[in-house]
């Protein structure tokens, strides 16, 4: 029975090379969906200091793996969407610059897990709680394959905070506990 306790599915693309140059929209939540980073105010978000927090590391992403670009991005309450771009800088010799604190692993898990456990570090320190779990395991990601799903992704991040009342991820939603769907 011991060898049971680990089996999950996984929500990833089998076989998919996932530190490939490439667009990949994100998804990553609180523990329990707590609502944590601030609250959404007549359709707009208002980040307190963890959500700043949440805020600032993600912007500091780029600073830390060389290879990551960022686009559209938002922080809800308790969790964020963001638009990865995995870059190829080899082809421009850009790697051989690289400050020596950048992780050596360049895949989407790797960045998202760097990501989580700045923030966690941060957020601990700011509530007093080092040591406590933060995020909910795991996160949610989609490959963008083309232009146009790009624009329907970033057209969802921007409106998230309008459509705050419908969001699975809003703890106020009926429908809150229905498997993750995000439809473009």
């Amino acid at each position: 029975m011991a060898n049971d306790k680990h089996h999950r599915q996984s929500i990833r693309l089998q076989g998919y090379d996932y530190s490939q140059p490439g667009v990949y929209f994100v998804t990553i939540v609180t523990r329990d969906r707590q609502c944590l980073f601030g609250e959404i105010v007549d359709g707009e978000m208002k980040l307190n200091d963890a959500g700043r927090a949440v805020e600032d590391e993600w912007l500091n992403t780029p600073q830390v793996r060389i290879q990551v670009e960022l686009d559209e991005y938002v922080v809800m309450a308790n969790h964020i969407h963001g638009i990865l771009v995995i870059a190829d800088h080899r082809s421009r010799g850009v790697l051989q610059y690289a400050p020596t604190f950048r992780s050596p692993s360049q895949t989407v898990g790797a960045i998202v897990r760097g990501f989580k456990s700045a923030v966690t570090k941060r957020i601990n320190t700011i509530r007093g709680t080092p040591g406590l779990p933060f995020w909910q395991r795991n996160y949610y990601e989609r490959v963008i394959r083309n232009e146009d799903e790009l624009d329907r992704v970033r057209q969802y991040i921007a409106n998230n905070p309008l459509q705050w009342a419908l969001d699975q991820e809003n703890p106020a939603n009926p429908a809150v506990g229905t498997q993750h769907a995000v439809r473009f």
